[in-house]
């Protein structure tokens, strides 16, 4: 028991965890997850190639099964499943995952849609052309070679690849800490920017843009924006987004278009794809879809999308890019091993690294082949000299007892080279011009046949004598001259781009074409509502049918019992909402930023949406269609002060908002319009009274300034509307309990400003109070809401035209305790 506790050895539990999962680490690193940076391969892959070589299973030969290769190399080099080594083998025959398969497939080896590959006893394989290209010159020592698992086999440490293919074709792993994700490339790309590098070894990474412009996808699509390749080329790593491809149809007869989708992202799954689009139908997150399906075929993907009638197909197509992986974001990520390190290369290194490659290759093959011309023309000097004595040489042998003793006697010998003038070529003799053989020339010259004594043999030995000296000459010159040597590898490679070189399949687009979230949202008209309490949101306009005068309308928000419906405005879902506040700063929304609600719901508070102080609270929105100059904001306070501010000092949103005018205690803005210079302006009281003055005898002030008086009021009253008058047009005036009218433009007299204006409204207990006053023209129709949430829609040519001092008509009928207190007028079609 002593000596077995004596073996045992204490050590750290954090030390021990901390070494073996480094090692663990590592051998997943370099054993599994991340490719060679020479040959752009996994163990995996390497060792199924080149079992497929040992095997003989050519590109112009037989399929075998892929049961075969797989049992070889789970046999011989690769320790693990059989199900891991079938996949791999499976993706590289898959011509959707690689841009240039390595492996030609017969069978069904998955699809598109994610369908998995048929089991490996069913489908065949063979090596595809381009993969030979991968294993040329393995014989001739360019490489090295390791045991294998077991120590029985040789299998390469990397492949003598001719061509680039960590860039042709990409990789992607999950290694221990670290992931490899590099796209695919086009051959006849990345080989031109391999003889740019041959040519000038100091050239930048943006010189070698101009050759390789960015990856080339199998499954082609759009790159959109080249910002993300940049990155990733200098770095290392970057992101890329790549958009589906498409065209569309329109029906001349019924007018409806149809997008067809024929290219999608790469590595995205068609039928996933399409379920996706199918559920957002569904659940309605993307509308204007009538009908989906799936038309692809052996000629290639075809996903068809039929629009509505009503439907813009851009906005569907931008919703899809955006909801959809009709447009992915790919994240290069460079990692490969270099000189068994792992390492973040940027693509001069992977180019670098390829081309140092291929000089050691190109080197360890002609010194294969000068040590190979060497012996043979050694073996052919000991031929010729044999044969020019072959008397005596047939006299030695014949006297011999034994082939040791024939060898050992022709070793011996000295042959004489005078009177055949041959000592000007052959190496293997003395300054006496006597010649004596080698072991080797001996062992070839005892197992040389009877016809090679022939004159013709003869010469025919002289001949290629003379030809292998010529060789060993030429090689001597390569190996000996880098310039020369680097030559060899340009014509390689040209070759290699001449025989295996496309077109380009994906585009890049050079600035990123976004996605914006108005593009997103269709061009509608709605009817945006503010409460009291700030809850705001929209309704389409479409949702309330226009009634007769002195209907009851409907709800158009929950409303709570302390509250009540005080803005509302028609607008379009693009236009901007210019949110006015009490405290006289400005906040900018746009209308699709709005919540969207059905009647029964009260909205969202817009606290949420803007960045309102304490006690502040927006009093005024205003729909903005464009920023045009020579325009100006026209505002009016409870107070009767008015101001005029240039339109453009608006232009630029900032987040915490801007001043727009300075109140004083207690005034609040109560309306806000557009005026261009030379309009008339109209402010109509609580109390019935209205002034009318021209625009320009307001001057044009800063964001910053107060205003000046545009009505003077008694102390009860405060003005409730503004309106900057068209020529063509009435007004209408709506008070408190539910009554108006409509009086002609014509009966309200032009004043001075700041004067009390002229009686617009009878203002009696039956009327209550002005609560707002619009332009309308007959065929219009005006929008009122009331306190309690009851919207009613109606038509203006209803309303009664009279004169200016009269009490009105019922326009909307209240329940008691309720009152109108909103008033929009309605122009349809609104869109603009």
């Amino acid at each position: 028991m002593n000596k077995l506790t004596s073996e045992i050895i204490p050590i750290k539990i954090e030390e021990e965890l901390e070494k073996s999962y480094l090692n663990y680490a590592m051998s997943v690193i370099v054993g599994r997850a991340l490719p060679d940076v020479r040959d752009g391969l996994k163990p995996v892959h390497r060792r199924i190639l080149y079992a497929m070589h040992i095997l003989g299973n050519d590109w112009n030969r037989t399929y075998k099964k892929s049961a075969r290769i797989v049992g070889d190399v789970i046999g011989k080099y690769h320790p693990h499943g059989d199900m891991a080594v079938y996949e791999a083998l499976v993706r590289m025959a898959q011509p959707f995952s690689l841009r240039y398969i390595l492996v030609d497939g017969q069978g069904n080896f998955g699809s598109i849609d994610g369908d998995s590959a048929a089991a490996m006893r069913y489908t065949e394989v063979r090596m595809s052309k381009i993969s030979h290209e991968m294993l040329s010159d393995i014989d001739k020592e360019t490489v090295d070679f390791v045991p294998n698992y077991d120590g029985h086999e040789l299998i390469p440490v990397v492949l003598p690849t001719k061509i680039p293919n960590l860039l042709i074709n990409g990789a992607s792993g999950i290694a221990v800490g670290m992931a490899t994700n590099i796209p695919p490339h086009n051959l006849i790309e990345v080989i031109n920017g391999c003889l740019a590098y041959i040519d000038n070894e100091n050239i930048s990474i943006q010189e070698l843009l101009e050759h390789i412009p960015g990856p080339d996808f199998p499954t082609a699509a759009i790159i959109n924006g080249s910002s993300g390749i940049q990155e990733a080329y200098h770095t290392g790593r970057g992101k890329i987004y790549i958009r589906a491809r498409y065209k569309i149809e329109k029906d001349l007869r019924s007018g409806r278009e149809t997008l067809i989708f024929f290219e999608i992202p790469y590595q995205v799954n068609k039928s996933r794809l399409m379920q996706k689009i199918a559920e957002l139908v569904r659940e309605k997150q993307i509308t204007g879809i009538s009908s989906l399906r799936d038309e692809s075929d052996k000629d290639g993907i075809r996903i068809v999308i039929e629009i509505k009638r009503d439907a813009l197909s851009k906005v569907v197509l931008n919703n899809l890019y955006n909801l959809t992986s009709l447009e992915i974001t790919f994240s290069i990520n460079m990692v490969a091993l270099d000189q068994g390190k792992p390492k973040i290369l940027s693509l001069k290194d992977i180019i670098a690294a390829f081309i140092s490659h291929r000089r050691e290759v190109v080197t360890r093959r002609l010194i294969f082949d000068l040590h190979k011309a060497r012996l043979r023309a050694h073996i052919l000097e000991g031929l010729i000299v044999s044969l020019i004595n072959i008397d005596l040489i047939i006299e030695i042998i014949r006297n011999a007892k034994n082939t040791i003793e024939a060898t050992a006697t022709l070793r011996a010998y000295s042959f004489s080279l005078k009177e055949h003038n041959l000592s000007q070529y052959l190496t293997n003799h003395s300054r006496e011009e006597k010649y004596f053989l080698s072991i080797k020339q001996v062992q070839a010259l005892l197992e040389l046949r009877l016809h090679k004594l022939t004159s013709i043999e003869q010469k025919h030995l002289i001949k290629d004598h003379e030809n292998l000296l010529s060789t060993i000459t030429k090689i001597d010159h390569i190996l000996n001259t880098p310039k020369i040597l680097m030559k060899v590898i340009r014509e390689e490679l040209e070759k290699i781009r001449d025989q295996f070189g496309d077109q380009r399949h994906t585009e890049i687009t050079a600035k990123t074409i976004d996605v914006n979230l108005e593009d997103l949202i269709n061009k509608t008209v709605v009817v945006v509502t503010l409460s009291h309490q700030g809850y705001v949101k929209y309704q389409r306009i479409s949702e309330y049918e226009a009634q007769h005068r002195g209907g009851k309308g409907r709800s158009a928000a929950s409303i709570k019992e302390e509250d009540y419906i005080e803005r509302i405005l028609v607008a379009n879902t693009h236009d901007s909402i210019l949110c006015f506040s009490s405290l006289g700063r400005l906040y900018w929304l746009k209308v699709y930023q709005l919540p969207e609600s059905n009647s029964g719901s009260k909205g969202r508070p817009i606290i949420n949406l803007l960045p309102l102080n304490t006690n502040e609270r927006i009093t005024t929105i205003l729909p903005v269609h464009e920023y045009v100059a020579g325009r100006h904001v026209f505002m009016a306070t409870a107070n009767g002060i008015v101001k005029k501010t240039p339109l453009i000092e608006f232009l630029r949103p900032r987040n915490s908002g801007i001043i727009a005018i300075n109140l004083n205690n207690g005034d609040e803005l109560i309306g806000v319009d557009i005026t261009g210079g030379t309009n008339e302006v109209m402010l109509f009281s609580a109390g019935g009274k209205v002034v009318r003055f021209k625009e320009y005898t307001v001057r044009p002030m800063g964001r910053s300034s107060s205003g000046v008086r545009g009505i003077k009021l008694s102390s009860e009253d405060h003005v409730v509307s503004l309106i900057i008058p068209q020529e063509k047009g009435d007004i209408l005036i709506v008070t408190k309990n539910g009554y108006g009218k409509r009086t002609s433009i014509q009966e309200f007299p032009l004043k001075s400003r700041a004067t009390q204006g002229v009686i617009s409204i009878k203002v009696t207990k039956r009327n209550g109070s002005v609560i707002g006053a619009v332009q309308v023209e007959k065929e219009d129709q005006i929008m009122m809401i009331t306190d309690a949430g009851t919207l009613v829609r109606t038509r203006v040519s209803e309303v009664s035209l009279v004169s200016r001092n009269t009490q009105g008509v019922v326009l909307i009928r209240t329940s008691p305790n309720e009152h109108l207190v909103g008033l929009q007028r309605v122009i349809e079609p609104i869109l603009k």
